[in-house]
């Protein structure tokens, strides 16, 4: 057996402190085996050793919440005796060093981490972070990043309906892959992971295990270094069939009473989902290694028992229930073995070859992992940027078009084309509005989706960056007419270790907790992935939101595209021409500097119930948000989505022209409506203290800023729909 030596300890990602805080609980010196499930447990990536303190800001509870964090996934009530399942995960280490398979099994393992809840996915979003377009890298990992995801969503049968795809430099060496998947259930058919019934079978199904992604919790708490693509062999290799067969098996099951828990292995493979089925029902756990189905030989129990191979499930049966499980996964022809039994020990004992390799108090290595309370700093409020100080555009037109076409705010259809977004037949939104809606089946509810982040607010001012990030995500489900119920987080950051990155992340996580309370919208389910760094350089802070809200009547929803000419458009919420940290700032007068918006909750609150009210009153069919790229920016992607185009009026004493068309001011929504219809919203709004006023009519086929010349529909969609896939034909 492997002799535990100080190096080994340190290539395990232990401290010396934890290490012997190891030998302490022992009472000896670990073996290899022993050793390695307290690196993965106690890892950044299973433990949240540097986060747990401050994650316990965030609000979790409403009366719609059926299960907070703590679980596979998040669960809320939607009606009618069915709830939603859902998370959203990071799988951005695994995709930087292989993008294809590190995609790919990022969706099978969210995935598996709601179908585990008894919910059948019904949804795959995902957000996705790329370095600068001039970086050599940026084309073959997008390439390889939306073929894993779409190769793998599209053999399951989930279609992905939405998500961002963004690119900045501060990535170059460290994408970000996030992916969320939303499933419906039975309100009374939910299933947990928590063991239990000493003498229960612990029963192993799927796929075989390999030598495929040992050590990729380790590999996720640890920065890139100049040797990142050494650790190509902890990246896991996904079979998308063999998971739609997992899929329809454990539902086949759940509609029986033999689960008594269930956990997929995912990080850390059989370790992790033993131990916490284990420490969750206060139970012990024994297992035979000799039992685990394999797929490569002479196998030993630290590779079994860290290996990630994909496709994997752990279940606790109830006793007498083994044989109508192995006839259910036979014949979905996946294997399925008794690999052990829950004991009232307290502890995980291993056996193999018919002798223990391992003995390890559970309580130990859950209860007791390390928690730190990290240094950190804030950083310096970063000063506000005069709208007088950024140049206007010489021509509105060159500008528009520029801003349309930057990578940010361009079409993403080249990526969104390449996932099948319409199979299973109730996508009613597709990708590239403000948020996709899918329908219950058999009702006529639907769920709308969104994932939002802002990462150059959150660079500029943490705490203003994670609110936004929150409140956009409201504002997108608003916009379509859905009630938000509830948020799932992946919270994208450097090396906590760090006091500047560790206050970025402090600051996001008050923001979003400030959103969250004002806009009672909690917090279900999420992720945090620390060490995104290369080299040292860490990447900006990127709180990533996944939410869902709730359409009762699919009937009375709202779509970004302009529907008619000779209607109004309106624009709710005060505009004051904010163009610190925007992307007008950026792109157009290439300065990343100045303060970000200020978000206003309240507004933010009455604004968008406002706007909610008429949308499921009836009264309003066209809405979008305005975020990045502001007013103009908004105008354009609405006319775009439907063909029609469109004349804005500047207000005489606003701020300047520039400034109110690109401005990036918070709590807003553009609307249109016929003529009669919007004088009586606009007047409804005051009376509401919302604020609220016509700005243009729509109609023709450019767009016009008044004293300005017009600019063609047909050549903004050029310049909008051509980047991509030029920039991916260059390659």
């Amino acid at each position: 057996m492997t002799e535990v030596t100080p190096e080994i300890v340190a290539a395990h990602g232990l401290s010396d402190e934890e290490y012997a805080r190891v030998r302490e609980i022992l009472g000896r010196a670990p073996n290899i085996t022993e050793l390695g499930i307290f690196s993965v447990m106690w890892s950044e990536h299973c433990s949240y050793k540097s986060s747990k303190t401050w994650l316990k800001r965030l609000p979790t509870e409403a009366p719609w919440v059926i299960r907070g964090p703590g679980e596979n996934a998040g669960v809320v009530d939607i009606g009618d005796g069915q709830v939603a399942v859902f998370k959203m995960e990071s799988h951005n280490h695994p995709s930087f060093i292989e993008p294809y398979q590190g995609a790919a099994t990022g969706v099978g393992g969210i995935l598996r981490d709601v179908f585990t809840m008894g919910a059948r996915p019904v949804a795959s979003l995902n957000a996705l972070r790329f370095g600068g377009p001039d970086h050599p890298r940026t084309r073959h990992l997008l390439a390889g990043v939306v073929g894993g995801i779409g190769d793998y969503g599209n053999c399951v049968g989930v279609p992905t309906v939405g998500g961002e795809c963004t690119f900045h430099p501060g990535y170059n060496g460290n994408i970000l892959v996030n992916a969320m998947t939303v499933g419906v259930a039975p309100k009374d058919r939910i299933f947990y992971s928590a063991a239990a019934g000493v003498g229960n079978a612990v029963v192993y199904v799927g796929s075989k295990t390999g030598r495929d992604g040992i050590h990729g919790a380790t590999m996720a708490s640890a920065e890139f270094d100049a040797d990142s693509e050494a650790k190509r062999p902890t990246v896991q290799v996904g079979d998308p069939f063999t998971e739609k067969l997992l899929i329809e098996a454990c539902l086949e099951l759940m509609a029986t009473d033999a689960i008594v828990a269930i956990q997929d292995m995912g990080a850390a493979g059989l370790t992790c989902s033993s131990v916490e089925m284990a420490a969750k029902g206060g139970v012990g756990i024994e297992l035979d290694l000799d039992a685990v189905p394999l797929r490569e030989s002479a196998m030993t129990p630290y590779e079994i028992m860290l290996s990630e191979s994909q496709e994997r499930m752990l279940m606790v049966l109830r006793r007498g229930g083994e044989a109508a499980a192995r006839e259910v996964f036979e014949k979905w022809e996946l294997d399925f073995a008794v690999i052990g039994a829950i004991t009232d020990t307290g502890r995980m004992v291993l056996r193999a070859n018919g002798a223990p390799v391992a003995d390890v108090p559970i309580a130990a290595l859950v209860e007791q992992a390390p928690v730190y309370e990290r240094p950190w700093t804030a950083p310096p409020p970063p000063a506000e940027l005069d709208a007088a100080d950024v140049p206007a555009p010489e021509s509105l037109g060159a500008c528009l078009k520029r801003l349309l076409a930057s990578p940010d705010l361009c079409c993403k259809r080249w990526v969104w084309e390449q996932y099948d977004h319409m199979v299973m037949a109730d996508t009613v939104q597709r990708p590239g509005g403000d948020a996709a809606v899918v329908r219950v089946h058999g009702t006529n509810k639907g769920l709308a989706l969104t994932t939002d982040c802002t990462p150059r607010y959150c660079a500029a001012d943490p705490e203003t960056g994670g609110a936004q990030a929150v409140a956009e995500a409201w504002r997108n489900l608003t916009a379509a007419g859905a009630r938000p119920l509830a948020v799932t987080d992946c919270l994208n950051f450097g090396n906590p270790e760090k006091p500047r990155v560790m206050g970025q992340f402090v600051g996001c996580v008050e923001g979003l907790a400030a959103a969250c309370r004002a806009l009672d919208f909690p917090v279900v389910s999420g992720n945090v992935s620390f060490y995104n760094e290369t080299e040292g350089r860490a990447i900006p802070p990127t709180p990533a939101i996944g939410a869902v809200g709730l359409i009762a009547d699919l009937d009375r929803m709202a779509t970004p595209a302009l529907a008619a000419a000779g209607e109004t458009l309106v624009l709710i919420g005060e505009t004051r021409g904010h163009l610190g940290a925007s992307l007008y700032a950026r792109e157009i007068a290439g300065r990343e500097a100045g303060a970000p918006p200020t978000v206003d909750l309240e507004a933010e609150r009455r604004n968008g119930d406002f706007v909610r009210r008429l949308i499921e009153a009836g009264r309003l069919r066209v809405c979008h948000d305005v975020s990045d790229g502001g007013l103009l920016v908004a105008v354009a992607e609405m006319a775009l989505a439907g063909g029609v185009g469109a004349t804005l009026t500047p207000p005489v004493d606003g701020p300047p022209a520039h400034a109110w068309l690109f401005g990036e001011d918070q709590a807003r929504y553009l609307i249109a409506a016929p003529v009669d219809a919007a004088s009586a919203i606009v007047a409804e709004a005051r009376a509401a203290g919302v604020p609220a006023e016509a700005v243009g009519r729509t109609g023709g086929d450019a767009l016009t800023v008044s004293g300005d010349h017009p600019i063609s529909l047909g050549e903004l969609r050029a310049a909008h729909e051509g980047w991509l896939p030029t920039y991916m034909a260059d390659g």
